[in-house]
Order: structure tokens, then C-alpha cells, then sequence
């Protein structure tokens, strides 16, 4: 994946999509005029962009509270002594705070904050509080992940559109939104990575391990998707609003 210390777990992961078990409903991708197919789990749909506060994103979220684990990849557009911004690939814009213990690559070697420079492409992962990140770790340059997705595009937040309904790929059968327990660590940075390699564009606010051992990644910043689900292999299997 993006980071070298990770990449050797999860490069397979995001290179296929396949079902490490649990039981899934399959839904198929439709546009946002079209009929959409109904999954076993719920969804909503609704506008889902730039937003304040730290848990409650647009209609029917499941909203939780304080900051959790999350990340976002994009180009640098300004840096300070206290972080950087950047920009996505769909100009959300993200504010990312640095601390002493935030460590840096390069590609995959080691670096220093020197390395964050106006116009680099980054991978930040960190506890994210709306759009803004604590960084714990920048990839600067990150290698590419080769990864694929279920289906669907990533639709660029717009004030006042109403967000796409839009469901892809498997969709765990028991799956309902407010479900689950907070991921931390490497397991929340490992499913942050697969979901921004297959999905770029938006914000991870928080990772949810499910029931059957799967996580739903919860995605800001964006019009669509608003969840996206990885498989206990770190597999990106499904997307939905």
C-alpha cells in the first residue's frame, strides 16, 4: 500500500476483490438517476461535504462522538510551522496539525518534515476531527498502490446536492449504520489506506469494525460513497451511500 511499513501486509489486499467470509448482500452499481438496488443492509443518501463538528455528517450519519482514526491523500497546497494543508483530487480541503511524534517517508524511506513542500502528493494518517488531521504519519510521494474498486466514482461534494444512492459491490447482510466498535492503530490505518487507494478524493473520519469482523470507513468530504466497506483482509469489497 501507500506506506512502506504496511505495504508488504496489504498489498494483496486491495489488489483483488474477494470475499474473506461473513455473509454479504451483493448489490449492483447504478447511477443517481437510475434504480438502485436494494442491499440487505441501510443506507441513506444525502449531501455529505465540508462540515463542522466532529461526529454528525449530513442526513442519517451515523454520527459518533470526538475525533477517531482516519486520513486523507491529496497534493500539499500551503505549509506552516505548525502542519500543512492539502488539497484532494476532488478539492476538498484539508487541514492537517503536525506534533513531535509525527514521523515521515519519503516513497518508502524514511524523511523528515522537510520533506512536506508545496505541490507534493501525501498520504496523511492521523486522528481526524472533521477536516482536520493530527498527523501521526505523512507519506510524501506515495508509492502507488495499484489498487482497484468495487465500482462507482467518487462524486465531488456540491452545496446543496443531494448525495448519490449509488451502492456497489457486497454489502455486509447485517450491516446497519450506527453499528460496530471504533478501530485504532494499525488496523484503522491499514483500512484508511485501502479505502483512500480504492476511493480518493474525501476524508476518513473513523473506521467501524463490524460484527463479522469487516469495517465500514466512514468517508466525508464528498458526495459519494459514504461508507465504504473492507473485508478482514483489508480488501475494499463494497461502497454505498
Amino acid at each position: 500500500m501507500f506506506s512502506s511499513k504496511r505495504s508488504r501486509a496489504i498489498a494483496a489486499g486491495v489488489a483483488a476483490i474477494a470475499i474473506a467470509g461473513g455473509s454479504y448482500g451483493i448489490v449492483t452499481a447504478t447511477s443517481s438517476s437510475g434504480t438502485t438496488t436494494t442491499a440487505s443492509g441501510s443506507s441513506s443518501s444525502g449531501s455529505y461535504g465540508s462540515v463542522s463538528g466532529s461526529g454528525a455528517v449530513g442526513n442519517g450519519s451515523n454520527a459518533r462522538s470526538g475525533p477517531a482514526a482516519g486520513g486523507s491523500v491529496g497534493t500539499v497546497s500551503g505549509v506552516s510551522t505548525s502542519g500543512f494543508t492539502l488539497s484532494t483530487a476532488t478539492g476538498q480541503k484539508v487541514t492537517v496539525k503536525e506534533a513531535s511524534s509525527t514521523t515521515y517517508e519519503q516513497g518508502t524511506s524514511p524523511a523528515s518534515a522537510s520533506a512536506v513542500t508545496a505541490g507534493a502528493p501525501v498520504l496523511v494518517l492521523g486522528t481526524t476531527d472533521s477536516t482536520t488531521i493530527t498527523a501521526a504519519e505523512v507519506i510524501v510521494q506515495p508509492p502507488s498502490s495499484g489498487a482497484s474498486s468495487p465500482g462507482g466514482q467518487v462524486i465531488a461534494y456540491s452545496k446543496g446536492t443531494k448525495g448519490s444512492s449509488e451502492q456497489v459491490g457486497q454489502i455486509p447482510a447485517d450491516y446497519t449504520q450506527g453499528s460496530g466498535t471504533l478501530a485504532s492503530g494499525t488496523t484503522a490505518d491499514k483500512a484508511t489506506e485501502a479505502a483512500l487507494a480504492a476511493y480518493p478524493g474525501g476524508v476518513v473520519d473513523r473506521v467501524v469494525e463490524l460484527g463479522n469482523g469487516d469495517y465500514e470507513v466512514h468517508y466525508i468530504g464528498v458526495n459519494w460513497p459514504h461508507h465504504i466497506f473492507v473485508n478482514q483482509d483489508f480488501q475494499v469489497i463494497g461502497a454505498d451511500s
